[in-house]
């Protein structure tokens, strides 16, 4: 007999992740009310959603507490203090921590003395050795463990693959691939997930995926990773993330077409929360000044100035960016 899950067009192996609070929180600071977090947490529960990544672990000896909300930091009590033990483990907390930027061996506390599931170590291709501490060191504290490796598109390939075989031979999880400027087209993303896929084979690995959206293509980036077999699928309400934003999450649940899934509850957060952060001036997601940069495969901070700035001479920011090449 047919796996009934082949008949019907999804597989099992798909996880969900919502980035919402950590990729949007460098949209407003991490200044997300209590009453936001509760809400989404919830909805992620009534969706099915499979991870909820509810900020960083980042370092406060290199960021100061006052300049930002408290899920910069992500404190296992406070955590618990907001949304309760989770002991149903009905939707799994992660957290993001940077090389360089987080107190990993202080702040990241054994598995079994916090309500965190799954770290998510994030490094450039120059930091893979850091980036192996961090995992060695969550995975011997009990934790689930994911590596995005940044800004892929701006590396040669031979030191992706130099990063991938020295990654997937760590204990991690999970390897995403990660277009941080949001400068790659559907039919790269194939060579890229193909690429990764020989290690992820090779040494038994999960892949995941996450986009940006400069070109309003992190959507169409997601749905070419699932099909090339990657699992691990990061989006956030609205598209809530940094510049231009992310793939949304209510696309990606409508066309997963899992019964696991549910797409109302997060209508309902949508209705509640993201249009409410709209408008109280909360700016992210798809414009021109963003499509330039991912043209052009360039960060997008001289984008996120531009948006600061109000400003719409876009032909004059394309020759700025033209000169910075």
């Amino acid at each position: 007999m047919k796996d009934i899950s082949a008949i019907m067009g999804y597989r099992d192996s798909i996880r969900v992740v919502d980035a919402t609070m950590r990729d949007g929180g460098l949209v407003n600071n991490f200044a997300f009310s209590d009453e936001f977090v509760k809400d989404l947490y919830k909805a992620n529960i009534a969706a099915g959603v499979d991870y909820m990544e509810i900020g960083y672990k980042a370092s406060k000896k290199l960021f100061k507490e006052s300049d930002f909300g408290k899920w910069k930091f992500s404190d296992d009590d406070t955590i618990i203090k907001v949304i309760g033990e989770n002991n149903e483990k009905k939707v799994k907390l992660a957290a993001m921590a940077d090389v360089g930027r987080c107190d990993f061996k202080e702040d990241i506390h054994d598995r079994a003395n916090s309500p965190l599931d799954l770290i998510r170590v994030a490094c450039y291709v120059h930091q893979i050795p850091g980036a192996i501490e961090m995992i060695e060191d969550a995975k011997n504290k009990g934790y689930e463990v994911s590596c995005n490796i940044m800004a892929i598109s701006t590396a040669q390939e031979g030191d992706i693959r130099t990063a991938l075989d020295m990654i997937c031979q760590s204990p991690v999880d999970c390897v995403y691939i990660v277009d941080s400027y949001g400068s790659i087209y559907p039919e790269q993303m194939a060579r890229i997930a193909d690429l990764y896929m020989n290690f992820a084979t090779k040494y038994n690995k999960k892949l995941g995926i996450h986009a940006h959206n400069n070109q309003q293509l992190a959507f169409a980036n997601t749905i070419e990773a699932v099909g090339d077999g990657v699992d691990w699928l990061d989006a956030t309400y609205g598209g809530m993330g940094r510049g231009a934003g992310n793939c949304y999450i209510e696309s990606l649940i409508g066309f997963l077409r899992n019964p696991k899934y549910s797409l109302p509850p997060v209508l309902n957060f949508l209705e509640k929360h993201i249009q409410k952060l709209k408008q109280q001036g909360v700016v992210w997601g798809y414009d021109t000044q963003y499509l330039i940069t991912g043209v052009m495969n360039q960060h997008p901070r001289s984008a996120i100035a531009f948006t600061a700035d109000k400003r719409q001479d876009f032909g004059k920011f394309y020759d700025e960016i033209c000169a910075q090449e």
